[in-house]
């Protein structure tokens, strides 16, 4: 049976829309994996239940995640809770500063869903460059990767 590999991201100016098609085009490459791409008004508490792995895109707003992105958290937090998700997520972000008040922010909000952090973030700095979409495949392949072979 295929594991479902969730992106939920938000983009306003296009980078972390960027980062997220790389992100998406890395995890289609894990064959077992079945991924779904959503905006953070798009998703809801369905797809977090579909899921078996979560990777979140933000960009850095005001030193942290998007309202967009918070939204998200809002809508799904409580409705969440009678189900312990208990799953495996990472970060990518675009960031006009260093991204650590958005990491910071996220990682705080996942540990009550509760959701396990399983790498460090993959935070991206100023105009998104080919080298950033490069890393950003390479990102969402190892989260797939990781996720068919059951290490997540």
């Amino acid at each position: 049976m295929n594991k479902h590999l969730l992106i939920i991201y938000h983009t306003q100016s296009g980078n972390t829309g960027q980062m997220a098609a790389a992100v998406m085009a890395g995890c289609q490459q894990e064959v077992d994996i079945e991924t779904r791409l959503l905006s953070a008004f798009d998703a809801g508490l369905e797809d977090l239940r579909w899921a078996d792995g979560l990777l979140f895109g933000t960009p850095e707003n005001f030193g942290t995640m998007s309202g967009a992105l918070k939204d998200f958290f809002d809508r799904t937090y409580y409705p969440a809770e009678p189900y312990q998700l208990n799953l495996p997520y990472a970060l990518f972000i675009s960031a006009g500063n260093d991204g650590s008040g958005a990491v910071r922010d996220i990682d705080r909000i996942a540990k009550g869903y509760p959701l396990r952090k399983i790498s460090e973030p993959l935070i991206a700095k100023g105009d998104i460059t080919p080298e950033h979409l490069q890393q950003s495949e390479e990102f969402g392949l190892a989260m797939a990767a990781g996720l068919s072979i059951g290490i997540f």
